[in-house]
């Protein structure tokens, strides 16, 4: 036996010593995928700008990068979707040259009868009470007083007259997202304003210059995440996560990972959107009339998709929900406008009966190769990740079990348990693994794999073995269509 790499061969004193040996005990499981949310801090929060720290939990974050922060409001829609999967945020500071966004409420009449008002703001419902004897300045002062009660929203709110200023917690492009309605339900579902009582809304603009990511990108150093959450689509951090996860695709890295987000956009909207991009790692879901947030939609995308892959990458990612108040039913996309979305690089979703919004099919914003012709292969994000997967399935095999290891030539035939290894041992290795595997639901079509799989010594460097691994990655159920041929009936 010649496989001891620490019990000297000269050892003479008495019986028995025993060295470990894990080579063979490695589970070959795929370790943590981790999930980093990126998004601004209040200007008064103590948490570090630009420096990735765990999430504890909701109330803790919000506490350290203060309520209504777009980083809180991001981690607690995140976790409705995926409770248990390692996550961490990256704090970002405001840009100190942009600007932030603000909107206005003007009351223009008084009520007539006592009742209940509901405004949403970024989503959430802000409800308050009027009655026939208060004045425009009152009901004003009502609104902000309501506003600034509620805490987790990502605005403040000043009264001035019969005018409410409603300013967005941070500066940017992004503040100009957060949208002001009022009675979004309707009657239907119990939200009618009160007689008599009018008003105009000047919707949230302003907003420039959001954070710049690279900084805070390069901070994170060669730490491994899986799954980014993008609050911000101009195209300096669209292009700032791209190169940040296209480096961590390269051979010396080996990290992989993509980025969810949500944009807020009609069809012609999202279509010149995704005409602009060629991004493989990202995957964006458009809405069109929903009060909800656009940062907040991207994290419980994010959420439900991570939980997803997490438990196996190769399931398809359509039917997943994502918290969002529902468009309303005119400005829903149709079965061709999401063809069409999905055809051009972007993904879409449906409504239910209840209002409840699911994922429909996801895909990158990868629509063109390098000489700008159509491509395909990098279409569906399940795909990606599917092939991560199994990359670093095989790596860690490979680095487990022949990590200090002879090598030598075939014809030697190594015995078991030697630190000897070939370059046929190590193709062996590659087809077993390749199998279990696909018994897993991994990869598919064992028999092409090992067909075209190709392990030879390198003729230059006789200590490298290089290897072709033409990975088939499982293909997701999307679609079944019929052909109805019906039958006339017949007698007796």
């Amino acid at each position: 036996m010649d496989g001891f790499t620490q019990i000297p061969a000269n050892l003479r004193t008495t019986l028995f010593y025993a060295e470990m040996d894990n080579s063979a005990g490695n589970s070959n499981t795929a370790g943590s995928l981790r999930t980093l949310i990126i998004g601004q801090k209040n200007a008064a929060a103590d948490i570090a700008p630009g420096v990735r720290v765990p999430l504890e939990n909701v109330p803790w974050i919000q506490a350290r990068a203060g309520r209504g922060s777009m980083l809180a409001l991001q981690a607690e829609a995140y976790r409705k979707r995926d409770t248990t999967g390692e996550t961490h945020v990256l704090p970002l500071a405001d840009n100190g040259a942009g600007v932030a966004a603000t909107g206005t409420i003007t009351v223009t009449a008084v009520a007539t009868a006592a009742g209940t008002d509901s405004l949403y703001i970024a989503g959430r419902r802000v409800q308050y009470a009027v009655a026939p004897a208060m004045t425009l300045p009152q009901i004003a002062a009502a609104i902000a007083a309501a506003v600034n009660a509620a805490g987790d929203l990502p605005v403040t709110a000043a009264a001035a007259a019969a005018v409410v200023t409603l300013t967005a917690r941070h500066k940017g492009e992004v503040g100009n997202d957060i949208q002001v309605v009022r009675n979004f339900l309707g009657s239907a579902g119990g939200e009618v304003a009160p007689a008599g009582l009018a008003m105009t809304i000047a919707a949230m603009s302003g907003g420039t210059a959001n954070p710049d990511l690279v900084t805070a990108l390069a901070n994170l150093n060669d730490e491994a995440f899986e799954f980014y959450v993008l609050p911000y689509l101009d195209t300096t951090s669209l292009n700032a996560l791209r190169a940040h996860i296209d480096a961590r695709w390269s051979w010396d890295k080996m990290l992989y990972g993509g980025a969810f987000a949500a944009l807020r956009a009609t069809l012609s909207q999202a279509l010149t959107f995704a005409g602009n991009r060629n991004d493989q790692y990202l995957v964006t879901l458009p809405f069109n009339g929903s009060p909800s947030f656009a940062p907040l939609v991207s994290a419980s995308l994010a959420g439900a998709c991570a939980a997803s892959i997490r438990a196996n990458p190769g399931i398809p990612l359509h039917g997943l929900p994502v918290d969002m108040l529902p468009p309303s039913s005119d400005l829903r996309f149709g079965v061709g406008d999401r063809n069409t979305l999905v055809n051009n690089g972007m993904g879409a979703s449906v409504v239910q009966a209840d209002g409840s919004v699911l994922t429909d099919t996801l895909v990158t914003g990868y629509r063109l190769n390098g000489q700008g012709a159509p491509d395909d292969s990098y279409m569906y994000p399940e795909r990606l990740y599917c092939i991560a997967a199994a990359i670093r399935r095989l790596k860690n095999g490979i680095t487990s079990r022949f990590g200090r290891c002879v090598l030598v030539d075939d014809a030697q035939k190594p015995r078991p348990g030697t630190r000897r290894i070939s370059r046929l041992i190590i193709r062996d290795f590659l087809l077993s693994e390749y199998r279990a595997m696909q018994d897993e639901g991994l990869v598919q079509q064992y028999s092409r794999f090992a067909e075209a799989l190709d392990v030879q010594r390198n003729s230059s460097n006789r200590c490298r073995v290089d290897g072709l691994l033409p990975i088939i990655p499982v293909d997701q159920f999307r679609q079944f269509a019929a052909r109805v041929q019906f039958r006339q009936s017949t007698g007796n």
